[in-house]
């Protein structure tokens, strides 16, 4: 018996995944793609397809599946440490011992539970098989009906949450709505770019700066700083560089978007950023460009506590590092202790002294802290030349040489490598198989997503899911994600920020449905797609 509810679990993964990978007829959306066939439940999917530029074109489809019957249903949760914080959490799922024990009070109490096994996903560096299990009580029709349940379990004395089983990875999903963008270099005149549009540390939405800049498709880009506990709101938390120029570290090594020559190349890799600040023969390595020294949001610095390594929406600190501010920065400059010179379009120091104020105009700044603001100090005095050294490399070692035209977006993970799926969550920082209370909705439960990849003719594909939208869209979860890309032909892929950042702009109008109730979420950078290159 056991080994049925095992296989039949299984095969739930399986029809949920080939119902992504089958709305794709035979040979692919764009006659590249690595098509699997429909699982019995998919519905018949049609595309509707507009040609926005000579070699931009822009399909939209909603993935229906007539078998899917997502319901609503309380959740037990299970009681975690988190191994970051060390402070009490809770999980979605639990351990065998806990998931029984839980059953047998809840049926003392009345209740009528149900324990389900949740397996990994196909991820490329955590473990295989069974993650935990999960206890659940009742199938409700509405939310409120759900909540209220919720409130009788609670009473009972156990930690609850209304769930909505379409967004659970092993069922099927009954509908998720997508919008894909192909360009293709070799017949695409204009530009593609990625953008803060001229204010590193000014959030907008996708559509606003699609229709200031004239873009035909405009998607979001990175992760970014949401709240003014961890930085300044707006500025990256991975890899960014527009027009050539760097414009935040890496955040470990993360996956990002290399975008060459306006759009003529672009290939996905994971990066690594290496600054160094000198002046005459002393060097300081700088840990960050663009943000609040001593905030360190995703983690993934040298010297970062607690983790130097990277982990999704959490913010780490330090206490000694140089930060490297540049004239696209837009707001005021953090204050606080520590030191501050001001450097001239050569590099010379013109000020020095306390922390604050704005970067001028065709200038930059470097802030220190802790040791590092000593080290300033001493060596970045007025009249000094200070030497900045920047060096992004990828995980072979290879130097990413910055020019003219040349872009990076990063977000996490990657999802398809070499036309394989290969999503690297653990290494990433999106889930920790040593905590389950960590990353679990953001990376397997679905949401919205935005995702971006190449495929074997070099032509660049950007694609969105709408998500948390019940009866409207429930989005895609991080192994759906990689199957659409390869589905569509991606040879690589890497996921870009998701959730409520997600967005695609058509001729500057927004065809995505936000997920949050404000509507559209004004983001930190986004990917344009431009007839010709703006003007700077």
């Amino acid at each position: 018996m056991g080994h049925q509810r095992r296989s039949a679990a299984r095969t739930r993964v399986l029809l949920s995944t080939a119902a992504v990978l089958g709305v794709i007829t035979s040979g692919g959306l764009w006659g590249t793609a690595q098509a699997a066939a429909p699982g019995p439940a998919a519905a018949a999917t049609t595309w509707t397809t507009t040609t926005v530029a000579p070699g931009v074109q822009v399909r939209s489809a909603t993935l229906k599946n007539r078998g899917a019957e997502p319901l609503w249903t309380v959740t037990v949760q299970a009681p975690a440490t988190g191994r970051l914080s060390g402070s009490a959490t809770w999980a979605p799922v639990g351990a065998r011992y806990w998931a029984d024990a839980t059953a047998e009070r809840l049926r003392a109490g009345g209740f009528a539970p149900r324990v389900e096994k949740v397996y990994w996903p196909a991820y490329a560096d955590t473990p295989h098989g069974v993650m935990g299990l999960r206890v659940r009580v009742g199938t409700y029709a509405t939310e409120a009906a759900a909540r209220r349940a919720a409130q009788a379990v609670t009473a009972a004395g156990f930690h609850t949450a209304a769930d909505w089983t379409g967004y659970d990875a092993d069922q099927p999903a009954d509908r998720q709505n997508v919008h894909v963008a192909v360009v293709d270099p070799q017949r695409f005149l204009g530009t593609v770019q990625g953008t803060h549009d001229g204010d590193v540390a000014r959030r907008a939405t996708t559509s606003s700066v699609a229709a200031k800049l004239g873009s035909v498709v405009g998607v979001n880009a990175g992760f970014f700083v949401t709240s003014d506990a961890d930085g300044v709101q707006g500025t990256q938390s991975g890899i960014s560089a527009d027009d050539g120029e760097l414009q935040s570290m890496a955040a470990g090594s993360r996956a990002a978007l290399v975008i060459e020559d306006g759009g003529r190349r672009a290939r996905v890799a994971d990066l690594t950023t290496t600054v160094t600040v000198s002046a005459g023969t002393y060097g300081h390595e700088a840990q960050g460009i663009n943000r609040t020294p001593g905030l360190v949001r995703d983690c993934g610095r040298p010297g970062a506590t607690p983790s130097e390594r990277p982990w999704q929406d959490v913010t780490c600190h330090s206490s000694d590092e140089l930060v490297l501010f540049t004239d696209e920065f837009g707001a005021r400059l953090p204050t606080g202790p520590g030191a501050q010179v001001v450097l001239d379009a050569q590099g010379r120091v013109v000020s020095a002294g306390a922390r604050g104020g704005s970067v001028p105009a065709h200038a930059r700044v470097v802030q220190g802290i802790g040791p590092a603001a000593d080290w300033l100090r001493a060596h970045a005095r007025k009249g000094q030349r200070i030497e900045v050294r920047e060096d992004v490399r990828d995980t072979a070692g290879r130097s990413v040489r910055l020019g003219r035209g040349d872009s990076i977006v990063s977000a996490a993970p990657t999802l398809v490598s070499r036309g394989r799926t290969r999503i690297d969550a653990a290494a990433e920082g999106v889930v920790d198989p040593r905590d389950l209370s960590f990353g679990y909705a953001w990376a397997n439960a679905r949401q919205p997503r935005t995702m971006a990849g190449v495929d074997a003719r070099g032509r660049l594909i950007l694609a969105t899911v709408d998500g948390r939208r019940m009866d409207g869209s429930e989005g895609f979860t991080l192994q759906e994600a990689a199957s659409f890309m390869r589905s569509l032909g991606a040879v690589d892929a890497l996921a870009l920020d998701g959730g409520g950042s997600t967005a695609m702009a058509v001729d500057g109008v927004l065809v995505t449905n936000p997920s949050d109730a404000t509507g559209e979420r004004a983001v930190g950078g986004t990917l344009q797609v431009l007839l010709s290159r703006p003007r700077p």
